[in-house]
């Protein structure tokens, strides 16, 4: 390859030799800017990546982490006011709410947890009536039962 662009250029005038020259290191010049570019945008795409969130703690030391697979729960309750708010809990807390827990004096069990998530809503675009639909995160609540972690926290609620 290399013996044929060689006899190629010297077949060529000399205005055509310098003007592929200047092609060939703007191409040049062009791939390193790219590949900087990639190895900047690669850890700045990682910094928005939606599993980062397992890494946050909320104020009270309440991990993030710990409340993986919430997206599988039940839900519990949904409401609109300004924001839309979707409340889930975890196995442990539907089981014992079956059961009739906060009733006849029961409380939820260690590691009863629940969420409340909020989105800002849009309208839709697609649908075919008004109707308002999630658009952006906007705040996550997060709830564990643990007495051990809180035990001041109004029965072990952290």
């Amino acid at each position: 390859m290399a013996d044929f662009l060689t006899k190629s250029v010297a077949q060529q005038q000399p205005e055509q030799k310098i003007e592929k020259r200047i092609f060939v290191k703007r191409i040049a010049g062009f791939a390193m800017v790219a590949t900087a570019v990639a190895i900047i945008a690669v850890p700045v795409a990682k910094a928005g990546d939606p599993q980062d969130k397992y890494s946050l703690k909320s104020p009270s030391g309440i991990a993030y982490s710990d409340f993986r697979g919430y997206e599988d729960w039940a839900i519990v309750s949904t409401a609109k006011t300004d924001v839309l708010k979707a409340i889930v809990a975890n196995p442990a807390m539907i089981k014992a709410y079956k059961a009739g827990v906060p009733g006849g004096g029961q409380t939820f069990p260690e590691g009863s947890k629940i969420l409340k998530i909020q989105w800002k809503t849009k309208k839709s675009t697609e649908a075919p009536f008004v109707v308002d639909v999630p658009n952006v995160l906007a705040q996550v609540f997060v709830m564990e039962k643990d007495s051990k972690r809180f035990p001041k926290n109004g029965g072990g609620w952290g």
